[in-house]
């Protein structure tokens, strides 16, 4: 996010950082990245950096919390399951992945990574994809040797599927909540039909995913070249709130090329077939998730803001997109 949360001070966040981790922070330096999350980088007394997430709306769904939840499947998998490609939180005191400033607010503490970080645009190198391919089987593999009992599920519904359905009722009253909520009406009005279409064709697609009987696997969510750190030779995946279980392909379709390689790869290292069904799934839904999202952004209240210019540029990239598929 380019702007930090308006109810969260410097000075709350570095004494949560000494009462739960014991780093007394000499500095904090907000880092505007990502979307959906707040960064800081932190200095302790040593020098030593730290990558500081605050998540909003952490949720209560179930007794963690779905962003608890996710961290604490991310330190399993890199602890439990060996897996050293995953990013993971630094326990606290008390041995957990996370605490909790003030309500609705979860914070979780990484070690600073000194690799290049990727940006969400990157074109990966054959390399890489075959790198990433390997990750991703070593990742879905590891479901066999951690606790998958909190692990969050992640169904193959939309998210915010109320967004679109009213949002599409109501295109013939005005829309008012802030600058982009007309112009988003305008724009949906415009692609009605090509949202319509979308929607049939993802209930179709997840009817037919639903029932092939796939197992599911631990998976990460959005293994894109934003969510990479290249280190020497290696990659190291971030971002792991999105982990849950979910058929292979939630992650899969982020890396699979058209010649089918990494597809074959997959297989050859899990024993599991790709369903060309759930990647098309995943694929479609990836684009009707960011719709609906930045759809219930603008229609609630909301400024004229360089988030809320990146969402209006999001919002208006998914429906074209929706009309070319």
């Amino acid at each position: 996010m380019h702007e930090p949360p308006a109810n969260v001070e410097d000075d709350e966040l570095a004494a949560i950082l000494a009462g739960q981790w014991r780093l007394e922070a000499s500095g904090l330096e907000y880092l505007p990245v990502g979307f959906g999350g707040y960064h800081w980088r932190a200095v302790d007394q040593a020098g030593s950096r730290w990558f500081v997430t605050v998540a909003e709306r952490a949720g209560n769904d179930g007794p963690l919390g779905d962003f608890e939840a996710a961290m604490e499947t991310a330190a399993s998998l890199a602890t439990t399951a060996e897996l050293d490609f995953v990013v993971a939180p630094e326990r606290t005191r008390a041995g957990r992945a996370v605490a909790w400033l003030g309500s609705g607010h979860a914070v979780a503490v990484y070690p600073y990574s000194d690799g290049v970080p990727g940006s969400f645009g990157d074109v990966l190198t054959g390399t890489e994809r075959s790198l990433l391919t390997s990750m991703l089987a070593a990742l879905h593999q590891s479901t066999a040797t951690i606790d998958t009992g909190s692990v969050p599920v992640r169904g193959l519904g939309l998210a915010e599927r109320h967004a679109l359905t009213s949002a599409l009722r109501e295109l013939g009253d005005p829309w008012r909540g802030g600058p982009y909520a007309e112009p988003a009406r305008r724009a949906l009005r415009e692609h009605a039909e090509d949202l319509s279409r979308a929607l049939a064709r993802f209930d179709a697609l997840v009817d037919r995913v639903s029932s092939d009987g796939r197992s599911l696997a631990v998976t990460h969510g959005e293994p894109h070249p934003g969510n990479l750190i290249r280190i020497g030779s290696r990659l190291a995946l971030v971002d792991w709130d999105t982990v849950g279980l979910a058929p292979p392909e939630r992650d899969l379709w982020w890396v699979l090329s058209e010649d089918d390689r990494e597809a074959a790869r997959y297989t050859e290292l899990t024993g599991r077939d790709v369903s060309p069904e759930a990647l098309a799934v995943y694929r479609l839904r990836w684009t009707l998730d960011d719709v609906s999202f930045f759809l219930a952004e603008f229609r609630d209240l909301h400024a004229q803001t360089p988030d809320a210019e990146l969402s209006w540029s999001g919002f208006r990239n998914g429906l074209i997109t929706l009309s070319q598929s």
